[in-house]
């Protein structure tokens, strides 16, 4: 399992200094209409919100209620009927803006006919990727979604869990700014879910913005800094997860385990203030996904074999919060230091090693029959050539049918 910081040691780490707003949605309208023009369904109502660079941000809210939509406007896929979205200061559809960004879409749409190698050489090339880098960002990836084993079946032989990893995988060939997931746990195994959450805290510690939509609220509140709730295509609640989640009204004692005495002894103090009915008193008890990881994790630990995804992968070095990011100066001095190994290194006449027989070229060319000095012989034109039977057929043939 990848080791990460906890969310709450990471929610601040990579916010700007200066909030920088990488997003901003403003009175975003989106109707659907059928052939006639006529108004269908209003998938979007006058929806508002501001996304912040370095910040995980969770888009909430049961299937149908405009998440997808919105995200599709965001990446110029379809147009607002009213409002508007900027992205990094420009409009979605701006080319520059597309190449800082990454995206998972609900369903993963890839060539199946590809396999996982060949399908991320494909993304990268859309980025225009170094040759080199590319390889290594392909092996990176691949060995963090778990997929090199499988690297060399073709992407239709895929489970849905397997496709939306290496979906993941292209969403971040490019390096981006801003990540967009639709549904990025859709069809993963617990294991896959906990890695994809411990990337997201990655990223976000990296300094990446993450826009995150999902409809499964553990994922979310795992991960999240703050949310937007939509219902109805309108935002029912926005704020920190903190805003959203505190009970104000209740307090949570967590003690060690207590002898029966002692733990009679707290319960007549607490008596004294609160009703014993509104008191409970229970063992704590870890959640599920927890259990899980831990059986597999114990599971590896034993070296056992599987033929499918694999588990307890590390994060790409590309993508690691502590990993260098190459400067332009960076990457001009790698290429000069490519384009001057890649030249033709001018060949020097050999000297003979003392006791080492000289050679005399000239006389082993002599005795194969070839002459350096003598020029090769002009090639002769058929005009030139003296007629034969053979060519005077041809220019007979040639009159008849002409000569294209």
């Amino acid at each position: 399992m990848v080791e990460t910081q906890t969310h709450e040691e990471t929610r601040d780490a990579g916010l700007d200094a200066n909030g920088e707003v990488v997003v901003r949605v403003s009175n975003l309208v989106k109707v659907f209409r059928d052939f006639w023009g006529r108004p269908k369904a209003r998938a979007v109502n006058d929806v508002s919100f501001e996304v912040r660079a370095g910040e995980v941000f969770g888009l909430l809210g049961p299937n149908g209620s405009g998440k997808s939509t919105t995200i599709k406007m965001m990446l110029g896929l379809l147009n607002p009927t009213k409002g508007f979205i900027d992205m990094f200061g420009h409009g979605p559809r701006d080319v520059k803006t597309k190449e800082r960004i990454g995206y998972l879409p609900e369903e993963s749409y890839l060539y199946k006919y590809l396999n996982s190698v060949e399908t991320l050489d494909f993304f990268g090339g859309l980025f225009a990727l170094d040759p080199k880098e590319k390889k290594i960002r392909t092996a990176q990836l691949l060995d963090m979604v778990g997929l090199t084993a499988t690297q060399m079946r073709t992407v239709g032989e895929f489970s849905k869990g397997m496709q939306r990893r290496i979906g993941l995988a292209q969403a971040l060939i490019n390096d981006p700014d801003l990540v967009i997931l639709d549904e990025p746990t859709s069809g993963l195994d617990p294991v896959g879910c906990r890695e994809i959450k411990d990337l997201i805290l990655n990223l976000k510690a990296r300094g990446k913005t993450v826009i995150l939509s999902s409809h499964l609220l553990a994922d979310v509140e795992d991960v999240c800094d703050r949310a937007v709730i939509y219902y109805g295509g309108k935002v029912q609640q926005y704020g920190t997860l903190e805003e959203l989640l505190t009970e104000r009204d209740t307090i949570r004692f967590t003690l060690p385990a207590l002898s029966e005495d002692a733990q009679q002894e707290v319960m007549e103090t607490i008596g004294k203030h609160v009703a014993k009915d509104k008191v409970r008193v229970e063992n704590p008890t870890q959640n599920l996904e927890s259990f899980f990881l831990g059986v597999v994790e114990n599971a590896i630990a034993k070296d056992e074999h599987t033929s499918g995804s694999t588990a307890g992968n590390e994060v790409a070095e590309f993508l690691r919060a502590d990993a260098p990011v190459p400067t332009q100066a960076d990457k001009m001095l790698e290429r000069l230091a490519d384009n001057e190994a890649a030249k033709p290194v001018a060949s020097k006449k050999s000297e003979p090693k003392p006791g080492q027989p000289v050679v005399d070229t000239a006389k082993l060319d002599a005795l194969s029959g070839e002459d350096p000095k003598k020029q090769p012989a002009p090639e002769v034109s058929r005009r030139d050539k003296k007629p034969n039977a053979l060519d005077e057929a041809d220019d007979k043939l040639s009159g008849l049918f002409g000569d294209d």
